[in-house]
């Protein structure tokens, strides 16, 4: 067991292990997505994938284009994810700030022309609007997760004025 659950109190100790498991299935969604980009039928054109740069004609679903660096890119990810997931505060941490950077990530798609050499990860219309959900999503999930920390818990982690 962790610190943070071995001093938490019964409710504390809840709310420690939900925000862990909302970090973990972020975390691990993410290593599957990183992995199903490399899986024939899943991913249609596989045959054309780059990697990088938008000339990779693989789409995950059908929907998603991917590049192999966008693949390992949602794998690191993932794995980020699950590792900052064994404590509250790695949870909270990789909850707000992944999120604020699919905010980035869907800033850059939506400013740079999807066939341009500068779109290397690379993105498209529906990229756009998932990493958008995404940031959104995971920023609603670090608050949720946040609220539902008791105050000792809460001023662990990010965001309160010691840390």
């Amino acid at each position: 067991m962790t610190k943070d659950i071995a001093a938490a109190t019964t409710p504390e100790r809840k709310a420690v292990q939900t925000v862990r498991a909302m970090a973990a299935v972020v975390g691990a969604t993410f290593v599957l997505v990183g992995i199903l980009g490399f899986v024939p039928g899943v991913t249609t054109d596989l045959d054309t994938i780059t990697w990088a740069g938008h000339e990779s004609g693989a789409q995950l679903f059908g929907i998603f284009q991917v590049s192999v660096l966008h693949n390992l890119l949602h794998l690191a990810f993932g794995v980020v994810g699950l590792v900052l997931a064994r404590t509250v505060v790695g949870s909270l941490r990789f909850l707000l700030w992944g999120g604020v950077a699919y905010l980035g990530l869907w800033a850059y798609g939506v400013m740079v022309d999807h066939d341009h050499g500068a779109n290397v990860v690379p993105t498209d219309q529906a990229d756009d609007w998932l990493h958008l959900g995404l940031s959104i999503g995971m920023i609603f999930l670090a608050a949720l997760g946040r609220g539902l920390l008791t105050p000792r818990a809460a001023a662990r982690a990010p965001g309160h004025p010691t840390n």
